[in-house]
């Protein structure tokens, strides 16, 4: 990608989304294993029924934060305008404007920030 300011189609492409969801997943998976303990003991042999049911509620929460993330990510997405896909993204989205527009005059310093209506 060459250019300075990439498009929201740029941005919102599907490996990349899968990408995050997959490290959300893993992060989630290792967090549930170090806090039920399994990297703690050093003989897995004495209580193999512990450590497989510490793997499969690691399973299951990595599986949920997988879906979870994805449904997320995808119903945010529905939020953008289809029409505003393949303008150039140049600033945060919930900037406003004006505040490109006109920097704000002397006398306005102590009123604090303006009202966005």
């Amino acid at each position: 990608m060459t250019d300075k300011n990439p498009t929201r189609r740029d941005l919102m492409r599907p490996v990349q989304l899968l990408g995050f969801a997959l490290l959300a997943a893993l992060f989630a998976g290792i967090v549930t294993l170090v806090s039920m303990g399994v990297l703690q003991d050093q003989r897995p042999t004495s209580d193999v029924d512990q450590h497989l049911r510490a793997w499969g509620v690691a399973a299951i929460v990595a599986g949920v934060t997988f879906i979870a993330t994805l449904v997320i990510m995808a119903l945010s997405l529905l939020v953008v305008d289809p029409a505003q896909v393949g303008k150039q993204v140049d600033r945060g989205l919930l900037l406003d404007p004006e505040d490109d527009a006109a920097p704000d005059a002397p006398g306005d310093a102590g009123r604090g920030p303006r009202s966005p209506h």
